[in-house]
């Protein structure tokens, strides 16, 4: 099986997303990075492509550029990578797809929801995947988590807590930290900071794992540190079609938490319990029996927990393994389109639809906290 030919647009020098997608993307051998828009900067750029192995012809100097000199090349890229700031997702996502050339996104999908419509739009017309790198969705615990609940072994969802808590905003940060700076500038992150960059990975796990969809929510939308223009910290009740409630807590001035993502469901049978800082253990209780912890790809592991296991188990999988499980099911989609096959029906990459969803979360967010944490609904 041929690799697909992979672009990459953002990602350069002192990107921390870039080279995790990078890294994804080569571990099980399905694609080869061939050509990039590293920078808006045209010499970061050229020197970024050259310390990854790009060739100087592969390089460009912008998007733009790049999605016309790839779409005509004899043999230009198949999919491209999108790892820039929200602000700069809608515009090179477009432009791909309009090109003919499939998109894979970072989250959340876009600035504004008006941009989100945009790209919505564009992938529909192009008949390209639009895959988005919700990468806790590929971990094997949450794949069988969410296959268990989907069979009913926890009978009818009652309650969803979901937490992503961490701490490294807890204080003014200098302007220089990249990281940092694009998240706490609404130009750059959207009308919500915390609740876009984590709050969306925790909506979404729920999401996925529970299959149910949020009607309405009620959200309370902090900016704690002094002068900071977004939240950074977000407390959300939420309101499940079909009766199940929820709620939701995402902070980036929890001091004590790095990157603490933790799940909990509970039905009228059994509960479970995940956390990402230790994502190879779930615990899975019936009521009135003893607590079982089930292990990445152990006894009892489902099918759905079994696939894209790389390493036996107690050998830990984790973050990198998610984003690459995600590469994976992207080039199988990609493979399945551009054959114009029907796609594995096990396949479970989030894309536009969740997108879409994210960002309605994200926009009834922010219009609750306005008005008084009012309930509001999604859509």
């Amino acid at each position: 099986m041929n690799k697909l030919k992979l672009g990459m647009v953002g990602g350069g020098q002192g990107a921390f997303i870039g080279a995790v997608h990078r890294i994804a993307a080569r571990i099980d051998g399905q694609f080869d990075l061939v050509a990039g828009a590293l920078s808006s900067d045209p010499v970061r750029a050229a020197t970024s492509a050259a310390e990854i192995g790009i060739a100087p012809d592969r390089s460009y100097a912008n998007f733009e550029d790049m999605a016309r000199a790839e779409a005509a090349h004899e043999n230009g890229i198949d999919v491209v990578t999108i790892v820039t700031p929200n602000h700069m997702h809608a515009d090179p996502a477009v432009a791909f797809l309009e090109a003919g050339i499939h998109v894979i996104c970072d989250k959340p999908l876009a600035h504004t929801m008006q941009d989100a419509e945009r790209i919505a739009t564009a992938a529909a017309n192009s008949g390209k995947q639009f895959i988005l790198t919700h990468n806790y969705t590929g971990y094997p615990l949450i794949r069988q988590a969410r296959e268990i609940i989907g069979r009913g072994d926890l009978g009818t969802i009652r309650v969803v807590n979901v937490e992503y808590t961490q701490d490294w905003l807890a204080e003014e940060t200098p302007a220089d930290n990249k990281q940092a700076s694009w998240r706490t500038d609404p130009a750059r992150s959207g009308a919500g900071g915390c609740v876009g960059d984590i709050g969306t990975h925790a909506f979404n796990l729920a999401s996925y794992v529970t299959g149910l969809e949020t009607d309405a929510l009620s959200a309370d939308l902090d900016a704690f540190v002094p002068g900071r223009r977004v939240d950074d910290n977000v407390h959300v009740m939420l309101r499940f079609r079909g009766g199940a409630k929820g709620m939701l807590w995402a902070s980036q001035v929890a001091v004590g938490h790095e990157n603490d993502l933790r799940l909990r469901v509970h039905g009228d049978k059994a509960g479970i319990e995940w956390a990402q800082e230790n994502p190879n253990q779930m615990s899975f209780t019936k009521f009135g029996k003893p607590k079982q912890i089930l292990t990445r790809a152990g006894a009892g592991s489902t099918p759905d927990g079994q696939r894209n296991i790389r390493v036996p188990p107690g050998h830990p999988e984790g973050y990198l393994e998610g984003f690459a499980t995600i590469y994976s099911e992207a080039a199988t989609l990609i493979r399945a389109a551009d054959h114009r096959s029907v796609p594995d029906p096990s396949v479970h990459t989030p894309g536009i639809v969740e997108g879409i969803r994210g960002m309605q979360f994200i926009t009834a967010c922010v219009a609750s906290s306005k008005n008084n944490a009012a309930w509001t609904k999604l859509g």
